[in-house]
């Protein structure tokens, strides 16, 4: 996605159940770079207590990330004296970091296994590591294969020579579909039929059968999941016998997780799968003062947040400061000491 691609929602409105936010946040949308306030600068590396913009890297209108990113940015706006707040819509964790890393983004959503090649210069960033800190740990992204009931995918193993989605190019998505699917001993470049689309676009390739299942990793529940799964044709496929793999070959990161039963309509059981933790990451060189401000407002509004989306019900600040893959950001660290 290129940056005139991106779509923004800008801090300042009240919060709501989470389909009013993306209603809200789809109505307020602009492209990046356009109807910014004149005379609005970007926020400063030590502007704790100054003036500044901040910009939040979220994901997908049909995602998690993108209703609590526009949540959090009015949360910034009403409560951080000097600074509003900006939601983009973007690729999500791998776009993410590299956000971060530009410094076209102030704050960003990242999967825990993506923050933690980024920080350590492998996988996708390779010779290029970021330099980055964590607020702390948000909530569990559940990973959910689902499948159309025509396709009769069951099992991992069933996607051979189906067609598949591994979620959009640069996505933590894509990233967790890539290795379930060598743990399971597919091909992603021969054994599926490979698409690279979102999660609304993988629904809506799933409702006129031009796919046959996609990845989706998310809160729950997830939106266009919700949507879906009221047709009647959605299946959740479990993916949670691969945790054992994918914790001995990348890292702990990787969690034995379970999607509760009646999560969607017509889930009668739950369903063990991959989970991995999100955390709420800024530029290394972001002042003291306002990471430890950013880090209050997560728990000091939970409420609110809980409001816009319920995976913001994870939000603990006993644990969300242990963070074992990433340095956690010293205005953090004052914080969850104080």
């Amino acid at each position: 996605m290129s940056g005139s691609d991106r779509f923004r929602w800008s801090g300042g409105r009240a919060l709501g159940p989470v389909f009013m936010s993306v209603a809200l946040a789809l109505a307020a949308c602009q492209p990046l770079g356009e109807g910014e306030p004149e005379g609005s600068e970007p926020a400063a590396s030590g502007g704790g207590g100054g003036t500044g913009r901040l910009s939040i890297a979220t994901g997908g209108t049909g995602g998690v990330y993108f209703p609590l990113g526009g949540g959090l940015a009015d949360l910034i706006s009403e409560n951080i004296e000097g600074y509003s707040a900006t939601a983009e819509e973007t690729n999500a964790s791998v776009d993410n970091m590299n956000l971060i890393g530009s410094g076209d983004s102030d704050v960003a959503f990242v999967l825990g296994d993506t923050a933690a090649d980024a920080v350590g210069g492998t996988g996708e960033f390779e010779g290029g590591a970021i330099d980055a800190c964590a607020l702390g740990i948000l909530y569990t992204n559940f990973t959910q294969l689902v499948a159309s009931s025509e396709s009769g995918i069951a099992t991992v193993a069933d996607l051979e020579g189906k067609r598949v989605s591994l979620g959009e190019a640069g996505s933590g998505t894509e990233i967790i579909g890539l290795r379930i699917l060598e743990a399971a001993g597919l091909d992603p470049d021969s054994d599926i039929d490979r698409a690279q689309l979102g999660v609304a676009e993988t629904v809506d390739a799933l409702r006129d059968g031009t796919l046959d299942a996609g990845f989706w990793s998310g809160g729950l529940p997830t939106g266009a999941l919700v949507d879906y799964a009221s047709t009647g044709d959605m299946v959740l496929v479990p993916t949670g016998e691969f945790v054992g793999d994918l914790q001995g070959t990348y890292g702990e990161y990787y969690l034995d997780s379970e999607i509760p039963a009646d999560v969607y309509e017509g889930q009668a059981e739950a369903i063990a799968v991959v989970g991995v933790p999100n955390v709420l990451v800024v530029n290394t060189s972001m002042d003291e003062g306002l990471q430890e401000q950013l880090t209050a407002l997560l728990f000091e509004h939970k409420d609110d947040l809980v409001a816009v989306h319920p995976a913001a019900e994870e939000l603990d600040q006993e644990t969300a400061g242990d963070v074992a893959f990433m340095d956690v950001c010293p205005g953090a660290q004052t914080f969850y000491g104080s």
